[in-house]
């Protein structure tokens, strides 16, 4: 009787932490100490956050696929579209040809997208950017903490694709969690962002 007593405390217990944190809790410490925990597939869940709800700007500084530095400060003023990927990710291959599109439609009206890579080496980067034909830069992720460090407090790296609209203050103003199932929707989220007021 008392293991069944003992054992119900402890899985009331689990229930209960489990309720009180979220995914990106123990990212931080996750980087800090080099654990790769594998990857998370995300849901397809679109989220847009009110101007007034925004927390800080994304500041990040990384090393793009031809071996430049790229830092948030090269965006400043701009709307920004982060999208997280990786060669091997089917999801992230399946959204590529969407995300160049809207790249292509939204750049003259001044939205700036970035890749961040968050598993690959430059050459397996580049012939995946040469096969779908992608045109704006990624920065690489793997073996740099304090890229990862930078995105924790709004996304897991593992949950690839996931894609984040900064707005021109660097701030996140949407997130889509999963793959792109529609140009329109990004394209919407990006357009919403440009036509705020500054």
């Amino acid at each position: 009787m008392r293991r069944a007593l003992a054992a119900a405390a402890a899985l009331a217990l689990a229930v209960t932490l489990s309720a009180c944190t979220s995914e990106n809790d123990d990212l931080r410490e996750t980087y800090e100490e080099g654990r790769n925990q594998g990857f998370i597939s995300g849901d397809g869940r679109v989220t847009e956050i009110p101007a007034e709800s925004r927390g800080d700007a994304v500041e990040f500084t990384g090393t793009a696929v031809d071996g430049s530095t790229i830092s948030s400060a090269d965006y400043a003023g701009d709307v920004v579209v982060l999208n997280f990927w990786y060669a091997q990710c089917g999801p992230c291959r399946a959204e590529a040809p969407l995300l160049q599109s809207v790249h292509e439609e939204t750049e003259a009206a001044g939205a700036e997208f970035l890749g961040v890579n968050i598993y690959d080496g430059p050459e397996q980067a580049a012939s995946f950017d040469e096969t779908y034909g992608i045109t704006y830069p990624s920065i690489l992720a793997r073996g740099d903490v304090d890229l990862k460090l930078a995105f924790a407090d709004w996304t897991s790296l593992q949950a690839a694709p996931t894609t984040l609209v900064l707005d021109r203050e660097g701030r996140v103003a949407a997130s889509l969690f999963g793959q792109l199932q529609s140009a329109s929707i990004l394209q919407t989220l990006v357009k919403d962002t440009l036509a705020e007021e500054q």
